[in-house]
């Protein structure tokens, strides 16, 4: 994180929803477009916060609706996944189209993340 980023302490997300399914926590992006340097940065914090300020150690991220992610989101995606792993927990991924999941092989991060077809597989995956 950069030097003046505030990690939302209340709760409250700008460009997320988060969802509890008991224990885990079922976060959905706002946008379809993870592209702007600002729709990232807020992206970002909005994850972190998940983890560091809401105590979420199990964490699936939906890429329903996402149609493109900026390279830069997927460093947002590395250091999320240090931080529950970090916390003790586990970070899945579903609903990747297959052209987001071009993004996720070519930077070889299929490798390291955990990606299910559906927000029902990964939930259930825990």
């Amino acid at each position: 994180m950069g030097p003046g980023a505030v990690i939302p302490q209340d709760g409250t997300y700008r460009s997320i929803t988060v969802e509890m399914m008991g224990d885990v926590a079922l976060v959905r992006f706002q946008s379809s477009k993870l592209i702007e340097d600002v729709c990232i940065q807020e992206a970002g914090l909005d994850l972190f916060s998940l983890v560091r300020v809401q105590g979420c150690k199990k964490v699936v991220v939906s890429c329903a609706g996402v149609d493109y992610i900026a390279s830069t989101m997927m460093g947002k995606f590395i250091t999320l996944d240090k931080m529950v792993k970090a916390a003790g927990g586990q970070l899945r991924f579903a609903d990747v189209r297959p052209e987001i999941y071009e993004v996720f092989a070519i930077t070889k991060l299929n490798r390291l993340f955990d990606i299910r077809d559906s927000e029902e597989e990964a939930l259930a995956s825990f």
